[in-house]
Order: structure tokens, then sequence, then C-alpha cells
């Protein structure tokens, strides 16, 4: 039991340095999407604000991006992914904002 205990003790300590660089990690690959989304939606919106789902899903890069038109008034917003493996990026058509519009009760 106390060598299965030591076991454990190492493994844990084995893994610590990587639980934190595993943090910065995913600090680095939510700022990949966030530059690389952002340059992709430059042509079609102006100072487009944008959320970044921190992790993505398994294997894509996922954000919304929302901010005026480019050469129009209306608001809107685009989905983008950014493929994990290639990092190519892609947005998806243009949303206008009652699309996106929820009502919570």
């Amino acid at each position: 039991m106390r060598q299965s205990l030591m076991i454990v003790a190492s493994l844990m300590a084995a893994m610590a340095p990587a639980a934190a660089s595993s943090g910065d990690a995913w600090a680095d690959f939510a700022e990949t999407v966030r530059t690389q989304c952002l340059e992709a939606a430059a042509p079609v919106l102006e100072a487009a604000e944008i959320v970044v789902d921190p992790f993505g899903s398994e294997s894509f890069g996922l954000a919304v991006l929302s901010g005026k038109a480019r050469g129009a008034e209306a608001t809107v917003s685009y989905i983008c992914v950014m493929d994990k493996q290639s990092g190519a990026v892609e947005l998806g058509s243009e949303l206008p904002a009652e699309i996106l519009s929820v009502d919570v009760p």
C-alpha cells in the first residue's frame, strides 16, 4: 500500500507542470483563434468585437464576432471556426442582429 501511495504521489508531482502549462496552452490557443478570426472578419466587419470559446470543440476553435457591417449601418455577427489541425479559418454567413436576440424568461 505504501508503495502504491508513493507511485501515485510521484505521478501527481510529474503531472503538475503539465497542468500548469495546459492552462497557458489553452490561453495561447484562444488568443490564436481571436487573432485569426479578427483577421478573417476584417474585410466584412468594422470594429469587430469577439467572444472566443476558450476550448472550442474537439476539432475546431470557435468564436462569435459582431460589429457594424463594412459599408452599411447594420450590426451583424459571424461564427468563426478554426481547424485545430491545419489552422485554417472560415467564417459562416452573415447573421443579422434579430437572429441572435434571445428572450430569457
